[in-house]
């Protein structure tokens, strides 16, 4: 445990991310704190108070040993909470960042149980409370654990999945750790060729989204944003798989809009006054980041800036989000 809390997080795509953006000053909101690693960034940069947001306590707990040294006393102020809350703690920003991840220190730490590659409770929960993963996949009936692996991780598998794990749970014993979930998973599909994800991955990142609802929290983060940030405001968004990135550019598109077109997504709307302007196409690693981060390898960094246009919800269909399949009451 003390060995895996001392490896470093390394923030994705964070020099591209500060480049796009600079220059930096002002206050900013980090809306997934994390270890920190985006905070720092924007205070070296120049951000002269970073609102550093996460549900995780034990980012809290992390960040205590060293928010209130050198260089980053009285620069830093922590909230406990969800990034799509965000304008209930605080507005007129002049940018907002987004690590739409896991971090490296839930994935390291086997309690949490974010990892197939490691045995820990099957938990998942990055708020530490509520439905964990355990619960969803012992008490979820087979056809829901089959949509929620189909629309939250694309799983073409899912029907075949969801069928073993209700017929274990009944038959052998309830699932209460990640690699008795995963070797299920390896018995059912082929083994891994080199250089192909392990064959949980799907399983793993559709159960892990579901738990933490966070498709909801993504839209309900960007509108959040919107509603927070100055004009001349920046939000940049780090997404690590599709259908996340897919979410933010149909995000940035519409708000870049003036409406009237329509397209196969959406209905024809009136001329309006654009939110946003998108700053630049999806940006992914170089190379060099790649050496050091293999884990940067399917992230993708979208900027927009705000413009002096009020507020407007966006059409949550066109968004493209995956089918709400979860029961959450």
């Amino acid at each position: 445990m003390a060995s895996e809390e001392k490896k470093p997080h390394i923030p994705v795509l964070l020099n591209p991310l500060l480049r796009a953006c600079a220059p930096i000053s002002g206050r900013w909101l980090d809306g997934t704190f994390g270890a920190g690693g985006y905070t720092k960034g924007l205070i070296a940069e120049g951000a002269d108070l970073v609102y550093g947001v996460d549900r995780d306590p034990l980012a809290h707990e992390m960040a205590a040993g060293w928010i209130n040294e050198p260089p980053y006393k009285g620069k830093i102020e922590l909230v406990l909470g969800t990034f799509g809350e965000m304008d209930q703690y605080a507005s007129d920003l002049d940018g907002v960042v987004l690590d739409l991840g896991v971090s490296s220190m839930q994935l390291d730490q086997a309690e949490r149980g974010f990892s197939f590659m490691k045995d820990g409770p099957l938990d998942m929960r990055m708020s530490q409370d509520g439905m964990s993963a355990a619960d969803f996949v012992n008490t979820a009936d087979e056809a829901e654990i089959a949509d929620v692996l189909y629309h939250y991780g694309e799983e073409r598998q899912s029907r075949k999945i969801a069928r073993a794990i209700v017929k274990d749970r009944v038959e052998k014993e309830p699932f209460t750790t990640t690699l008795q979930l995963a070797s299920l998973i390896e018995r059912l599909l082929p083994r891994k060729k080199p250089g192909h994800s392990h064959p949980a991955t799907r399983t793993f990142q559709a159960i892990r989204i579901a738990v933490n609802d966070e498709f909801g929290q993504l839209i309900e983060g960007l509108e959040a944003a919107e509603r927070a940030l100055k004009p001349g405001g920046q939000l940049a968004v780090v997404s690590f798989h599709s259908l996340e990135d897919r979410v933010v550019k149909r995000f940035f598109q519409a708000r870049a809009s003036t409406g009237g077109g329509g397209s196969r997504y959406a209905p024809e709307q009136e001329v309006k006054t654009p939110g946003f302007e998108q700053l630049s196409k999806a940006i992914g690693p170089d190379e060099d980041e790649l050496d050091r981060n293999p884990r940067a390898r399917s992230a993708r960094l979208r900027v927009g800036r705000r413009t002096d246009a009020p507020f407007e919800a966006v059409d949550r269909e066109a968004m493209g989000l995956p089918k709400p399949v979860l029961r959450r009451d």
